[in-house]
């Protein structure tokens, strides 16, 4: 059944057609402009399984932006145009929070609407999304599509069709249909006017937990504008879906309404990414003569607390610490991007010779497999076997790793050749990272001296102080009233006079300049 479609206006006049459907929490989902009709979508066979998914368990606000669907077909000039009509729609209903949701080019308007309005937002979901639309722009998909709009709407409405709602289907026509139903040909004159379009500012400010949720056969957006968005959101998780719009609808929907509603199952499906992953596993080195040396519950107490300053600095490198896992005196740790993932092994390289128990770090990447509160398979078992070649203290890399990390990680990599690994039937090449480069994550850039405190504004020694104190962004700007773009800007500063690269470098020279206390 079709629901009631409604309509308010924006503060610049233009009529936007919503509904509200289910019971439930609210959830305002922004659909991808091109398949958007607030009242056709429903009795579609791909769109309508997911709205009723949607609705079954919230209450789910749709609405068409301007310039497709039943809105007035007014074509938006800012990215700013598509936000004043979700929060035309917004307002009119009274929500005082919400779940977003968004696909694909809604991403960037749903990215600002979010960290305008923090107060509202309680949860975000993005699917094959991305910040900048100039990287979508400038594919050859998008550019053929363009073309194709202007030599043949029939045609170019039918291609787009097969590519949105998957291949081997017999149903192109009917697609071709329903799209030239939800917008025009003048729909594609934003491949001028959004070149500009950009939400990477706003990206960094959101504080709700985003989950990313990216298809494998969805190539226009590609994986590395996926990872470039995970990475600007400071809690956004990657979860990595197979096949595409069509395929497994129940379970992409259920996948991502569990996040969006906060359970539990949700929390693990987010922090424990499937698919492509940068492992990465820590041990003790020489465990038993440390034992011997120290006395068995003094060296557990020393191993309790580098466990826990392990999972510390894994955290703040964007990278999840299993849980589940029982490693005797090691940690495994994943991420969504290799970068990362150096970073953070470098830092928990420093974190054990500090505390005299040095490391065996091993990374590597490759697919997962997510089970409860686990990660498992082939390339976990690599990470391991790679770590036990570490010198203490060293990390060591596969070829695999490198590849994807050698132009982003700003570090060197020493070739340690082809190494025959148990339970691997091929050789696999493995590289040490080296951080002499003044590339080490941590360390103070080299010919950079550390500032005399004397540098640092009174805000900053307040936001310095704050962050040995273990206080996320959130907090500080909680604390000192102060927007997270402000404290964002104030780390930036305080990072580029003392030299430092982390808030654990940070914190570090904190303590040794006294700062610490009020």
């Amino acid at each position: 059944m079709e629901p009631e479609v409604r309509y308010c206006t924006t503060t610049d006049g233009v009529r936007i057609a919503y509904t509200v459907t289910g019971v439930g929490p609210p959830m305002v989902h922004c659909m991808e402009p091109i398949v958007s009709h607030v009242q056709l979508e429903w009795s579609h066979p791909v769109a309508g399984l997911y709205e009723r998914r949607y609705a079954r368990d919230n209450t789910l606000i749709r609405f068409d932006f301007r310039g497709c669907g039943l809105s007035d077909r007014v074509m938006a000039q800012t990215l700013d145009d598509y936000v004043v009509d979700m929060e035309a729609v917004v307002e009119r209903i009274g929500l005082h929070s919400l779940a977003l949701s968004s696909i694909q080019t809604s991403a960037p308007a749903a990215i600002v609407f979010a960290s305008r309005h923090p107060e509202l937002v309680t949860r975000m979901a993005i699917i094959d999304g991305f910040a900048r639309w100039s990287d979508l722009i400038g594919t050859p998909q998008i550019q053929a599509l363009v073309a194709a709009a202007s030599a043949d709407w029939t045609v170019a409405t039918e291609t787009i069709g097969f590519i949105a709602f998957g291949s081997g289907r017999d149903a192109n026509k009917m697609h071709g249909e329903y799209i030239r139903a939800c917008i025009g040909p003048e729909y594609f004159k934003l491949a001028d006017i959004a070149a500009d379009w950009d939400a990477s500012e706003a990206a960094r400010a959101i504080t709700a937990p985003t989950l990313v949720m990216k298809h494998s056969g969805v190539q226009f957006v590609s994986m590395e504008m996926t990872r470039d968005l995970v990475a600007l959101i400071p809690n956004a998780q990657l979860a990595l879906i197979e096949g595409l719009w069509a395929d497994n609808i129940e379970a992409l929907a259920d996948r991502m309404m569990a996040f969006l509603n906060g359970s539990e199952e949700a929390q693990r499906s987010a922090e424990l990414p499937s698919g492509m992953t940068a492992i990465l596993f820590t041990d003790i080195a020489d465990s038993t003569a440390l034992t011997e040396r120290l006395g068995a519950a003094a060296f557990r107490a020393k191993a309790r607390d580098i466990d826990s300053s392990l999972r510390n600095v894994i955290r703040e490198h964007s990278g999840t610490a299993i849980e589940g896992k029982l490693l005797g005196d090691g940690v495994l740790s994943v991420f969504t991007s290799a970068r990362q993932a150096i970073e953070a092994a470098l830092a928990c390289s420093r974190a054990g010779n500090h505390a005299g128990m040095p490391l065996h770090l091993g990374l590597h990447a490759g697919d997962v497999i997510r089970e409860e509160n686990n990660v498992y398979g082939g390339a976990v078992n690599i990470a391991a076997r790679i770590s036990g070649l570490a010198s203490p203290g060293e990390v060591l890399v596969s070829e695999t790793v490198r590849s994807l990390a050698r132009t982003s990680a700003g570090v060197a990599f020493e070739d340690r050749g082809d190494q025959r690994l148990k339970g691997v039937s091929d050789a696999v090449r493995v590289w040490a990272v080296d951080p002499v480069d003044a590339s080490d994550v941590g360390e103070l850039q080299r010919g950079l001296k550390p500032a005399d405190p004397g540098h640092l504004t009174a805000r900053e020694v307040e936001v310095l102080r704050l962050i040995a104190a273990g206080r996320t962004n959130l907090e500080i700007s909680r604390e000192l009233v102060l927007s997270l773009r402000t404290v964002a800007r104030h780390i930036t500063n305080i990072y580029g006079k003392i030299g430092a690269r982390s808030k654990v470098d940070a914190a570090a020279y904190a303590m040794r300049h006294g700062l610490t206390t009020s």
